[in-house]
């Protein structure tokens, strides 16, 4: 310990301050803990900076310029429809600003102290602080790591001027001409499809037989169809294998159908993963378990194998949703103020802003299937909806998976406009206990979105009124 650093004492030490570590630190502080909140780059985290929140911005200026461009069956034309890209990233950045500066109010609104710099765990009750010029130790009762993660980097890939990660795809100062991406995951559908609305030659090259393959073929194949319409190559069990990078471009070898291929682009954008930052955080100091992926291990209460050390988000098992990481932050927090909380991942959504969007929740079909569970599907489409026809977006369906003996909803899938809206409805049916009849009962406002999964409880009872049984 370095002359002066006295240490400072806190009741919860939160490192981390994204969508997990700000939900945590605040909802400990409304228990009536001492909260010191630890972030080493911006507040908000990879989500609100560079993940989520920019990403979502860059979607939805593509979407307003391609719905400019093709209303032509509206009756609708626009000529010499221009994009001013540095004006987008501005608004973008705009958008970014207030989410982030409101997360630092409402910190410093519960009484949560900020502290700028990289922690690093001494031990299970310590931990030191370092930015450029000092360092700090604090004491701590507990603590909640919400590090996050970051983008896998390809050895043959590395990361430069014209090969990407999602951060940098975001970023760009101009529209490429063309792009190729590798990982037909959601984060790479979602920018492939941002571009490819902006104009974008886009090429996605994916591994596995089919693009986002956490989903249902039924729903991913719907946005497969769009894609092409979009002019976007999609190459399935396709490996990359190499890039050559010139002043203006790249060329992307990769091998499909036991060819080996080449294409060029403008930059290649790689989204084959996240890694879980936990390599330099000093946990071993502090004796918390890891698995072999650098993953936390945790209990029900998201505790690690340390009593007073809990970790959420991207450094746990499952997938890294912002969302998934603020309910484990709201979890942890209450544990350590003594309530009986305990997560239960049943129903978290998983969604997908692609054209159109996907959302999920609960058990698949199949899911249902293999754990033995009867189950009935019942589907319905959007293009019979009112609504759906009015905004001249009927691609897609409402699947419900309901229990047989008695109507349980326990899972759901949407693939359609507005699904990422949609699905809270269904989640909060699943938490809720709800069946198809008390859906199918729930009187939903005409004309709406909302009405197909009310339609599709009916399908489920047998009793459908707008298709045939």
């Amino acid at each position: 310990m370095v002359v002066g650093d006295f240490p400072i004492e806190t009741d919860t030490l939160v490192v981390g301050s994204g969508p997990g570590g700000y939900v945590a630190a605040i909802r400990a502080a409304q228990l009536g803990q001492k909260v010191t909140i630890v972030e080493k780059g911006s507040i908000g985290g990879v989500c609100l900076n560079i993940g989520c929140i920019p990403s979502k911005a860059l979607i939805s200026a593509g979407h307003r310029y391609e719905t400019a461009q093709h209303s032509d069956d509206m009756g609708i034309t626009a000529e010499n429809v221009k994009v001013d890209f540095s004006k987008v990233q501005k608004w973008k950045a705009s958008v970014v600003n207030k989410l982030t500066g409101g997360v630092e109010t409402l910190l410093k609104g519960n009484k949560v102290d900020i502290v700028r710099g990289e922690a690093y765990f001494v031990d299970a009750n310590t931990v030191r602080v370092m930015d450029d010029n000092s360092a700090q130790t604090y004491k701590f009762k507990n603590a909640i790591i919400a590090t996050g993660s970051r983008p896998i980097e390809i050895p043959t890939f590395k990361y430069s001027k014209r090969v990407l990660d999602s951060t940098g795809a975001i970023n760009l100062g101009e529209i490429p001409k063309n792009l190729v991406v590798i990982g037909g995951g959601y984060i790479g559908t979602e920018l492939g499809t941002a571009y490819a609305n902006f104009g974008t030659g886009v090429t996605i090259l994916e591994g596995s037989d089919e693009i986002l393959g956490g989903f249902e073929k039924q729903m991913s194949s719907i946005v497969k169809r769009k894609l092409k319409k979009k002019g976007v190559d999609i190459v399935t069990k396709a490996m990359a294998k190499g890039v050559q990078e010139s002043e203006d471009g790249v060329v992307v070898t990769y091998e499909a159908n036991g060819e080996t291929k080449t294409v060029e682009a403008d930059y290649v954008l790689v989204t084959v993963g996240r890694r879980a930052n936990t390599d330099e955080l000093g946990l071993e100091q502090a004796g918390v378990e890891l698995t072999d992926r650098g993953i936390v291990k945790i209990d029900k209460q998201c505790r690690t194998n340390v009593s007073n050390i809990y970790a959420i988000g991207d450094i746990v098992e499952g997938p890294p949703l912002a969302h998934k990481a603020s309910y484990e932050g709201k979890i942890a927090a209450e544990a350590i103020a003594g309530e009986k909380s305990e997560i239960d991942y049943h129903g978290i959504p998983a969604v997908v802003f692609s054209d159109p969007e996907l959302a999920s929740v609960g058990y698949t079909e199949k899911e249902a299937k293999d754990e033995g569970i009867e189950v009935v599907a019942a589907k319905f489409p959007f293009g019979v909806n009112g609504r759906a026809l009015a905004l001249n977006n009927t691609d897609g369906f409402v699947k419900l998976v309901t229990r047989k003996e008695d109507g349980l909803l326990i899972g759901a899938q949407i693939a359609g406009a507005s699904a990422s809206d949609m699905i809270a409805e269904l989640g909060l049916a699943i938490e809720a206990g709800m069946t198809a009849e008390d859906i199918a009962m729930t009187i939903h406002a005409h004309p709406t979105l909302g009405e197909i999964a009310m339609e599709a409880a009916e399908v489920a009872m047998g009793t459908p009124i707008h298709i045939m049984k």
